[in-house]
């Protein structure tokens, strides 16, 4: 396993100063939260291409691997968080959301990233969940043929409050997809939040899929990321059973309500787990 830091919660530092910072506190992965000022897509292409290249730099003299993350609040719709996306009505919205993802797996594959990471979207109308399941495998085919071109994997996360939410409703999703490329995203503290408990069981049945995992603390029935000592979750089971399923990917910390105290919050987050994790 690999101790990473997801940029969401370093939001008021530069890509490469976050980079550097995380590398000097001994991160190992980090994970790239593609929003305005970090690999921004749509934008002066020019300048785009050029940070890629520096990030590759960076990251390759700090020895880090990374994944790129898609879940930006406000990048594709300044008023409407996380829209448009893969389950939105409008097929215009879905298109955005597309050539969004599209730009995130070329992205991947120039820096070498483990994965790209990505979720369904909230379902903001009144349709069944046959017909929204339906809609999101059609536009998911597209992602999907789009990395397996590019050799990126996909990990796909459930997230409370938008339409696949659930493990269970992972399940139901998998089982429509056919794909070495689709794996998983699994958020600890999601699995914790909602229940799906005990992590250690979650984490056997589908060691086979992760490919990215998401820690923090996080209590019963909420939905906020919290430092760790702060919730209810009890890691040292969760990080043994990692160790059983022999997973190799990265630790990403995922603290994006903290930018604010960001350096302190990433080195509180390394002094928890690095006794855990070694």
């Amino acid at each position: 396993m690999l101790i990473g830091y997801n940029t969401n919660g370093l939001a008021h530092h530069d890509p490469l100063d976050a980079i550097d910072l995380l590398a000097d506190l001994g991160y190992q992965s980090v994970a790239l939260t593609i929003d305005h000022g970090t690999l921004t897509p749509f934008g002066n292409t020019y300048l785009a291409d050029a940070q890629a290249e520096q990030i590759k730099k960076r990251l390759s003299e700090t020895g880090m691997r990374s994944v790129i993350e898609t879940g930006a609040r406000f990048l594709l719709e300044p008023r409407d968080k996380h829209e448009p996306t893969l389950v939105s009505a409008k097929q215009k919205g879905r298109d955005l959301r597309f050539e969004f993802l599209r730009h995130c797996i070329d992205t991947a594959a120039n820096l070498g990233s483990d994965c790209v990471s990505l979720w369904s979207g909230r379902l903001l109308e009144d349709i069944s969940d046959e017909q929204a399941m339906e809609r999101l495998v059609e536009s998911l085919k597209l992602v999907i043929q789009y990395a397996v071109d590019q050799n990126v994997i996909l990990g796909f996360e459930p997230e409370p409050g938008m339409f696949i939410d659930t493990m269970d409703k992972y399940q139901q999703l998998h089982a429509q997809i056919d794909s070495p490329n689709f794996k998983l995203t699994l958020d600890l503290g999601h699995l914790h939040c909602q229940q799906e408990t005990p992590i250690a069981d979650q984490i056997a049945k589908w060691a086979d899929h992760i490919v990215n995992i998401h820690i923090e603390d996080m209590k019963s029935g909420v939905h906020e990321h919290l430092k760790f000592g702060e919730g209810e979750m009890n890691f040292p089971p969760i990080l043994e059973a990692l160790r059983k399923a022999n997973y190799q990917g990265g630790l990403h910390v995922e603290l994006s309500r903290h930018s604010h105290e960001g350096p302190t919050a990433a080195q509180e987050a390394m002094d928890f787990l690095k006794p855990l994790v070694d």
